[in-house]
């Protein structure tokens, strides 16, 4: 797992979702209240498989040698709250942190927004860094919502999964939604895709898309 997570921050790079070391991906470590988390303020560069940390579902350190992340707080109250969370990123890609930045939800105007999100992408409340404010934000506007992607309001996106490559493969699509959408806007009004289709895509891409093992 703690290979896994390095890889996975080395994705956010990759799809040029963060800089400097901005930036985080956890991961729930299944059948614990536990989860694994980035350290705060390390470069990605400098990330190694013992540099990762432990902390339990409030947020405490358990096991490793630095600090957490700043967002480890947010991080705990997910998991805490969605028991089918099992892993959480937060970035803060420039479209997706552009719409976090005005307030505004991205309406679903995509086939592919429908696919991965079920609807619009929403925005969640401004909460200040620190303590559990934004996962409680981010709980309170998730639940009961199909997308795994919220905008947090004058902050960033932060994305949930089953897991931690979930959570990073829905950030990664936020990001080309958002900037699509945002250029869409440019040349004049957009218009939502009716919410009968939308269900019917989300179906689809959900559970015939791909490859699907068949009984034995």
């Amino acid at each position: 797992m703690r290979e896994l997570l390095v890889d996975l921050h080395r994705e956010l790079i990759r799809w040029g979702l963060v800089v400097w070391t901005a930036g985080n991906v956890s991961a729930r470590i299944p059948g614990e209240d536990l989860f694994m988390i980035k350290p705060s303020g390390v470069s990605y560069d400098d990330l190694t498989p013992e540099s990762m940390v432990v902390c339990d579902l409030e947020g405490r350190l358990v096991e490793g040698d630095l600090s957490p992340s700043s967002d480890t707080a947010a991080h705990a109250y997910v998991y805490k709250h969605m028991a089918d969370v099992g892993g959480v990123v937060h970035s803060h890609s420039t479209y997706a942190t552009a719409w976090a930045a005005r307030g505004e939800s991205i309406p679903c105007v995509l086939t592919a927004m429908a696919d991965e999100f079920g609807g619009e992408i929403p925005v969640g409340p401004f909460a200040l860094i620190g303590d559990d404010s934004i996962g409680r934000g981010i709980v309170e506007t998730l639940t009961n919502h199909r997308s795994p992607a919220v905008l947090m309001r004058n902050h960033g996106p932060f994305t949930i999964g089953k897991d931690a490559k979930s959570a990073v493969k829905a950030a990664v699509m936020l990001e080309d939604v958002a900037r699509t959408v945002h250029i869409a806007r440019q040349a004049g009004p957009v218009e939502p895709i009716d919410k009968a289709a939308v269900d019917r895509l989300y179906d689809r891409y959900q559970n015939v898309y791909g490859q699907h093992s068949t009984p034995k």
